[in-house]
C-alpha cells in the first residue's frame, strides 16, 4: 500500500488513537533505554514514537527514525522539532548506511508486514544491531482484522480486497524463526489485541474504516459498495451490534 497524503493523514490519525498509543507505551515498556543509547526506529512513519524514545536516551544518545516515505519523514520532523538527537534517514529498511554494530536496540510498528523482502530487512537490522541489544517489533495478524455489523457477502468482498494492502499477513507467526535463523535468542511473543465498539474520534476503527474504503476502490469494489459498507457499519453502531477486531502482536527479541 502506497502511503500517500491521503492515506498518510489517516495513519497519522491512527496512531494518535488509543490504539496508537497503546503500542507505543507496550514498546517502551519492553526497550531497556539507557541514557546515551543509539536506537534505530524502522518504519518510524510520522514519528509519533521518536520523542519517546529521544527522551529516554537523553542528549548524550541518538535515535534514527528511518522511512521512505517522503510525506511521511516531513511530517516526522515537524513533530520532533527541537531534538537535537533524533536524526531521520529517508531509506528503505533493507540498506542503511549506519555502521555494523552502531544501535543499541531497534523498534518498529506495524511496519515490516509491508516490506515485501521482509528477509532483508531483518538482515539489516540484525547488521546494525550491537550484542545483547533488543528488536522489539509490533505487526499484525491480519487473518483477525475485522469489522463486524455489515452484511456478511459485502464485508467478506472488502475484506477480501483490503487482503493485498500488504504483504506478509501473518508475520507475528513467521517472525520468531526468522529471527532466532539470525542468532536472536529470548524471543517472545505478546498478544495485543482489542475489540473496539465505537467509532468515534478516538477510536482506531473510525480511519481505519476509511482506509479500507479507499483502498477496497482499488481493488475493484465498486463505489456503490463501498458507501453501502460504510453505510451498514454506521447503522450497526447506532443499533449496539458494531464491532472491529485487530490482532497486534508485539515481539522481543535480544541478539545472541
Amino acid at each position: 500500500m502506497k502511503f500517500d497524503s491521503d492515506i498518510g493523514k489517516l495513519q497519522r490519525l491512527m496512531a494518535e488513537s488509543i490504539a496508537g498509543t497503546s503500542r507505543r507505551n507496550a514498546i517502551l515498556s519492553e526497550v531497556r533505554i539507557q541514557p546515551g543509547d543509539t536506537i534505530i526506529d524502522v518504519g518510524c512513519g510520522a514519528g509519533h514514537l521518536l520523542p519517546h524514545l529521544a527522551k529516554a536516551v537523553g542528549g548524550s544518545g541518538t535515535i534514527y527514525g528511518l522511512d521512505p516515505n517522503t510525506d511521511q519523514m516531513e511530517q516526522a520532523k515537524k513533530r520532533c522539532e527541537g531534538f537535537q538527537n533524533i536524526i531521520f534517514l529517508e531509506e528503505n529498511a533493507d540498506k542503511s548506511d549506519l555502521q555494523d554494530e552502531s544501535c543499541d536496540s531497534a523498534t518498529s510498528t506495524q511496519a515490516l508486514e509491508y516490506i515485501p523482502n521482509v528477509d532483508a530487512a531483518l538482515d539489516e537490522i540484525t547488521r546494525v544491531m550491537k550484542t545483547g541489544g533488543a528488536f522489539v517489533n509490533i505487526s499484525i495478524l491480519w487473518d483477525h482484522f475485522k469489522f463486524f455489523g455489515a452484511d456478511k457477502k459485502l464485508n467478506d468482498k472488502v475484506h477480501e480486497a483490503f487482503r493485498a494492502h500488504c504483504s506478509h499477513q501473518m508475520l507475528p507467526m513467521e517472525l520468531p524463526g526468522k529471527l532466532a535463523h539470525r542468532g536472536f535468542g529470548r524471543i517472545r511473543d505478546k498478544s495485543l489485541a482489542f475489540v473496539i465498539t465505537k467509532r468515534d474520534e478516538n477510536s482506531p476503527a473510525r480511519y481505519t474504516e476509511a482506509v479500507m474504503a479507499n483502498f477496497a476502490l482499488t481493488q475493484g469494489v465498486t463505489e456503490a459498495e463501498v458507501s453501502d459498507w460504510k453505510s451498514q457499519l454506521e447503522a450497526a453502531e447506532q443499533q449496539g451490534r458494531f464491532g472491529f477486531t485487530s490482532f497486534p502482536v508485539l515481539t522481543v527479541a535480544y541478539l545472541n
